[in-house]
């Protein structure tokens, strides 16, 4: 099956996606898969297109170089265009020589934007959507999940949550059968290195730089210490699990800020770690009650063991007891693979709709 494939957002997490393509070409043709890149929009480079495909070689040298548009205006076929605005990506994207819409744009996790207008514009126009975006699917999950349902077209964001690590896909395959009734988790990588190197003697304000040095943290480190980012994940995972309705606002948060070096060096004392969990529970009734906030762990809890930027989430089964999956939170290879997982899946939910297109 051939899919042509618009990357929207060309930064670390697809430029990750060009080389996991092209490492995984013989995996990809064994999943019945050629993938060809066909629009490319980013404000550094315009919007180049090629409904031939823009070759994989290509789209690496232009990320070798800092993200210039030099190798793409070579590239026999490309065309490069400086017009980078709204109205110029959101055509792109309706363009005939676009299957699937690979979203991975800067966003304001606010207002869901730009990144919710490119999912539903491709949606509506009947565009496979893949996100590694928290922001539209946390506010607006269910509106984006009606225009796809109504359009035959897939939404899928598994690198949403844990990165690379599969936890969406676990609910819906390996835990299929089992009722969930909550669950709690370590999702952000940053703040978790951080109480990590306090807890191990630094200040807060030397570690949130260890943090920035390493690439783990942005610049601007608030959504991570203040909690927002969990925030958003707790809305995604509670709404996807129990399609449940949470807004932002129903999620009570608070970060890492109120802590101090002091409260982690008694923590330590006592044999226990602050870590930032975010949690949702299901009440019998039906209603869901979710939050983010530092609590104090004991070296038995599951959940203790994930350290530095290892993500781990713990689910609440009737039949299993308590699951824990645990693995990188963060990372620009580890959040293309969740789009590539995304890909594979993507092949199968259209094969199993309509075996006839893989004969």
């Amino acid at each position: 099956m051939e899919l042509k494939l618009a990357l929207v957002g060309f930064g670390g997490v697809n430029q990750g996606l060009v080389e996991l393509l092209r490492k995984k070409r013989e995996t990809l043709a064994g999943a019945g898969l050629d993938v060809l890149i066909t629009m490319v929009a980013d404000l550094r480079l315009g919007i180049a297109t090629n409904p031939r495909g823009i070759a994989l070689d290509v789209l690496d040298e232009t990320a070798r170089r800092g993200v210039d548009a030099m190798a793409l205006r070579r590239d026999p076929g490309t065309l490069v265009s400086p017009d980078v605005n709204l109205d110029a990506v959101l055509k792109a994207i309706a363009s005939e020589h676009v299957d699937v819409v690979i979203e991975a744009t800067f966003t304001d996790p606010n207002t869901g934007e730009p990144a919710l207008s490119h999912c539903r514009t491709a949606l509506e126009c009947g565009k496979h959507v893949i996100t590694t975006n928290k922001g539209p699917i946390a506010l607006a999950q269910q509106e984006l999940a009606r225009i796809a349902t109504k359009s035959d077209a897939c939404l899928m964001y598994e690198g949403t949550v844990m990165s690379g690590t599969p936890v969406l896909r676990q609910i819906a395959t390996t835990l299929r059968g089992c009722d969930v009734n909550g669950f709690a988790g370590i999702l952000n990588g940053t703040s978790n290195f951080v109480l990590g190197q306090v807890e191990a003697g630094a200040n807060f304000d030397a570690a949130i730089r260890e943090a920035q040095q390493r690439g783990y943290a942005e610049a601007d480190p608030a959504a991570d210490v203040n909690g927002s980012d969990v925030q958003l994940k707790v809305v995604i995972l509670a709404n996807t699990l129990w399609n449940a309705g949470l807004q932002r606002r129903d999620v009570h948060c608070r970060g890492i800020v109120g802590l101090t070096g002091e409260d982690v060096r008694v923590a330590a004392a006592e044999g226990m770690s602050w870590r930032l969990v975010g949690s949702a529970v299901r009440r019998p009734d039906g209603t869901v009650t979710a939050s983010v906030e530092p609590r104090k762990l004991p070296a038995s809890h599951p959940l203790r063991a994930a350290s530095g930027v290892t993500n781990a989430i713990m689910f609440d089964t009737d039949v299993l007891g308590s699951v824990t999956i645990s693995g990188p939170g963060a990372g620009r290879q580890e959040t293309a693979f969740a789009i590539l997982s995304d890909l594979i899946e993507l092949v199968d939910r259209i094969a199993a709709a309509a075996p006839e297109v893989l004969e």
